[in-house]
């Protein structure tokens, strides 16, 4: 995510919602909120090994364990990519490749002078959350959705942000977005197809439609779309998933950071983190993004972004249903009766866990079947109680405290707003929740909380049963299930894990790991088979010292949710984030994105030395690190993990 250093992270949450000690267990308060050193030495004396949580309900989930047939790797801290004996990698689609639209494929230019016409039709930059579609059903041929997150305009433009004009923001905003492109595999090696009657772009000119009940409301209106049903682009999208009905969604995260707003910020624009002047310059040159003259604009993003990517003709959906939020992502789940049940996390400091459902049944026949599917259902926010119990509290207008009175005139003004919909309802704050997934073989839904070293610290929330560590460097995975159905208002929970290095000197890290280390779970998957796949992502700031010496590069391990055990799969290049992980039908292939190889410390590249940490993938002089999917087989074309 952008701007994920900890000096820069969003964290905009001062509601005065007690934590769940307050709520639920008093007696614990003294506990938890004491020394944290010898508090949390006490803690993991009572918790059992991958299974945190303090609760009486302790049982972990059961269903047999799949196989993880390889060896684990060591930790690593080299300017390479490595995988198991066994295995191969190798990059398929780097930021600048050519997407594949007939007629117009210009080959990517490494001292960064592509123009904003160029980028627009080739690869964006930042690679996060894919998923894999396939072509009839096929393992062999397909089709890759991938997300564009973010940018480092040093790497993009030739002087980088030195004299930073209108050319080079529309060559950032092309840069952003989504990519639709085509694969095959072919002579036992798979590569683009190009031209493809599917390849598709839709950066921050693409027309995106509104629907669902915020549609058309007076936040969301502006000069240029006095419907408040139009929205040009999408930003900062982070983590994707496939429907059950056939389509990628996709969830716009750190979008307050592209606007700027001015000397006088009104309340709701701070608590979205709103700041005087936006990170990439855009308010300077693209007046939509001076949130001062447009305070609407801001209102149109923060959504959960639905795409067809079998349709390039078709128009992409903002669901404004499921709420707006710094969405990490959104993920499915089908309730008995066939209805879907839509979770989502904010990538912030002490932001909420959301899960939608939706009134009606998902319908056979695919994307067109179920256009009005998201639009219509009750959006809750998560409370994870001391006793290992939650409860999700509706979102609705006019129940408890979300009242005209409270700044809620009807049900859009609460999705728009629901951060501070959440804070009156008392939700618990979480250590930055990104990537959920929900295994296939027990239905429980597991989340990362990555971080947050504001935790437990002066003037900030304290330490509860679900985030128990104070300064969390480390992060943790939470996981949870419904008492009855996907649908339920009540749940269980438990940690699977906390992060950490038992080599550690300070309690907080040490972490209760069984198998290979690692720190910030991040991206998170469940393979066919039931095996968990967790991606990390430390910052270059943490990253090869201190608490994380040990650790190296970020990584990729396996785990097995029953027992808790993991092993390290990959190991990333440089200062590199691993993430966004989809595989074939078959399982033979694995794809994953590496993003930002060789990150600054600031986020931002010096123009006048690239590749200073990274020259990952194409290691050519006077070239530039470049985010990448990378294709991953066996040896032998077996199953990936087996």
């Amino acid at each position: 995510m952008a701007s994920k250093d900890f000096d820069t992270m969003e964290d905009s949450n001062r509601s005065s919602n007690p934590s769940i000690h307050e709520l639920s267990d008093p007696a614990r308060r003294i506990v938890l909120r004491g020394t944290l050193g010898a508090t949390v030495a006490a803690l993991y004396g009572s918790f059992a090994a991958g299974c945190a949580a303090p609760t009486a309900q302790r049982e972990a989930p059961t269903a047999l364990a799949p196989t993880i047939g390889f060896p684990g790797i060591a930790v690593d801290a080299s300017d390479k990519l490595v995988v198991p004996e066994g295995y191969i990698a190798s990059v398929i689609a780097a930021w600048g490749e050519p997407i594949g639209v007939a007629g117009n494929m210009p080959a990517f230019k490494p001292d960064g002078s592509n123009t904003a016409a160029e980028q627009a039709v080739q690869m964006g930059m930042h690679h996060d959350g894919m998923e894999y579609f396939p072509l009839q059903g096929s393992s062999t041929r397909g089709l890759l959705a991938v997300n564009h997150e973010y940018t480092d305009d040093g790497l993009l433009h030739v002087g980088g942000f030195a004299n930073m004009s209108a050319d080079k923001v529309k060559k950032s905003q092309a840069a952003h977005g989504l990519s639709v492109i085509e694969i095959e595999l072919k002579d036992n090696a798979w590569q683009m197809v190009r031209p493809s009657r599917y390849a598709r772009r839709l950066p921050m000119d693409a027309a995106f439609e509104v629907r669902g009940p915020a549609a058309g409301h007076a936040m969301m209106k502006t000069a240029a779309d006095p419907s408040g049903t139009r929205v040009l682009g999408t930003l900062n999208n982070c983590a994707a998933s496939k429907t059950p009905w056939g389509t990628y969604l996709s969830g716009e995260e750190n979008w307050m950071f592209y606007f700027g707003g001015g000397d006088d910020i009104p309340a709701h624009h701070r608590r979205w983190g709103m700041r005087k002047d936006g990170s990439y310059q855009w308010e300077k040159f693209d007046e939509r993004f001076d949130a001062a003259k447009n305070p609407n604009e801001p209102n149109r993003f923060g959504w959960v972004v639905e795409v067809d990517p079998y349709d390039p003709a078709s128009t992409p959906v903002k669901r404004t249903a499921l709420g707006r939020a710094a969405h990490e992502g959104a993920w499915v789940a089908v309730t008995k009766d066939g209805r879907a049940v839509v979770y989502s996390g904010e990538d912030a400091r002490f932001e909420y866990i959301y899960k939608f459902v939706s009134r009606d049944k998902i319908a056979p026949g695919g994307a067109k079947a179920n256009r009005e599917l998201l639009d219509h259902g009750t959006l809750h926010v998560a409370k994870f109680n001391a006793d290992g119990t939650g409860q999700w509290v509706p979102m609705i207008v006019g129940q408890g405290p979300l009242t005209p009175a409270n700044g809620f005139a009807d049900q859009g003004e609460v999705l728009i707003k629901a951060r501070q919909a959440s804070d009156l309802l008392g939700a618990t704050k979480m250590d930055r929740p990104e990537w959920l997934a929900i295994d296939p073989l027990t239905n429980w839904v597991y989340c990362t909380l990555t971080n947050n070293s504001s935790r437990g610290q002066p003037n900030f929330p304290a330490v509860d049963a679900a985030n128990p560590r104070a300064n969390n460097t480390m992060g943790q995975i939470i996981r949870w299930q419904e008492d009855r159905d996907f649908d339920a208002t009540t749940f269980k929970w438990n940690h699977l894990v906390l992060a950490g290095d038992p080599a550690n000197e300070r309690a907080e890290a040490k972490g209760n790991i069984k198998g290979d280390i690692y720190g910030c779970p991040d991206g998170i998957a469940f393979d066919q088979r039931g095996v968990l796949w967790i991606q990390t992502d430390a910052h270059a700031t943490q990253m090869y010292k201190g608490e994380f010496k040990n650790i190296g590069n970020n990584q990729m391990l396996a785990c097995d949710p029953r027992t808790g055990q993991t092993r390290r799969f990959l190991t990333g290049p440089t200062n590199c984030e691993v993430t966004g992980v989809t595989w074939t039908p078959d399982g033979r292939t694995m794809f994953i994105n590496i993003q930002h190889p060789g990150e600054t410390p600031s986020d931002r590249s010096d123009p006048n030395d690239p590749a200073k940490f990274s020259n990952w993938p194409d290691y050519k002089p006077g070239g530039r690190p470049r985010s990448a999917t990378v294709v991953i087989r066996k040896r032998d074309g077996g199953v990936i993990g087996s």
